[in-house]
């Protein structure tokens, strides 16, 4: 089993539905990879056209338990007086990529938009997003020579 850092880059997102009535949205993404979850800072202002150009980090294993490599991006508008309003939510299947990254020490996703669709399945705009899958080496023992029980001083 391969164990890695998969690196997600949230770079922007276009034509997303405005929900607020008075000025623009305040868009921020919440970010979920088997039961880990990271959150983008909020575009305060921005409107239906948020840039966050930022990093996010999970740990990753291939071929790893379960069968779920589906990285969620859930979209959603911070409000003051009231709870945030969901606008749409991407998903980004990974599982090739692990796979690739497991083999070749690193794989890539250039970023590239994918569509978002809101809770009622209608397109919601888009949203770019770029993924690298780096595997972390396997701690070598320098050569040294572990005795067995054959070895040891009884």
């Amino acid at each position: 089993m391969a164990t890695g850092i998969m690196e997600v880059l949230l770079v922007n997102a276009k034509g997303l539905g405005d929900t607020d009535f008075f000025g623009d949205m305040d868009p921020y993404v919440l970010i979920q990879y088997k039961g880990q979850e990271r959150k983008s800072v909020v575009a305060r202002g921005q409107g239906s056209s948020p840039s966050w150009n930022e990093k996010f980090s999970f740990r990753a294993e291939y071929p790893g338990s379960g069968d779920n490599f589906k990285l969620i991006l859930k979209i959603l508008d911070k409000d003051t007086f009231s709870s945030d309003d969901f606008i749409g939510q991407a998903t980004i299947y990974v599982e090739d990529l692990l796979a690739l990254g497991a083999e070749n020490g690193i794989a890539e996703l250039h970023p590239r938009k994918y569509r978002v669709v809101g809770s009622d399945q209608n397109y919601r705009g888009e949203i770019q997003v770029g993924v690298t899958f780096t595997r972390k080496v396997e701690e070598q023992n320098d050569g040294k020579k572990f005795g067995g029980w054959r070895e040891s001083n009884f």
